[in-house]
């Protein structure tokens, strides 16, 4: 099923790639942004279906961004994606209420987590 998605994440770089790989699967990137703050303004704005969210930005964090946009939207769906220690991040990531935490890198599994 086609889904709606938001791509938060400061490398121009790695947000094409998850860009290019989201699309190549048949979801529409309805945003972009490159910091906490963009997500905030933008999910209240697009309303997509599912938010992809790095972890270490500037300014305001991923995993504080994914906890303001959880206490507005408790239905929220937020795909934490990060190239730090998974283990050290995936309970913060289930405590606040995101559907998971994944290796940007690890594609088949963030397609999996975006499409179930």
């Amino acid at each position: 099923m086609r889904k709606r998605i938001l791509v938060i994440e400061d490398s121009t770089m790695m947000r094409r790639i998850i860009i290019k790989v989201l699309e190549e699967a048949g979801h529409e990137i309805v945003g972009e942004g490159r910091c906490g703050q963009d997500a905030l303004g933008m999910y209240q704005e697009l309303k997509p279906d599912l938010v992809t969210m790095d972890i270490t930005m500037r300014g305001m964090d991923g995993i504080t961004a994914a906890k303001e946009i959880m206490g507005f939207d408790s239905h929220a769906r937020i795909l934490i994606l990060s190239n730090l220690n998974e283990d050290k991040y995936r309970d913060e990531a289930k405590k606040i209420g995101a559907i998971g935490l994944v290796n940007k890198h690890k594609t088949d599994l963030v397609l999996k987590l975006v499409e179930g």
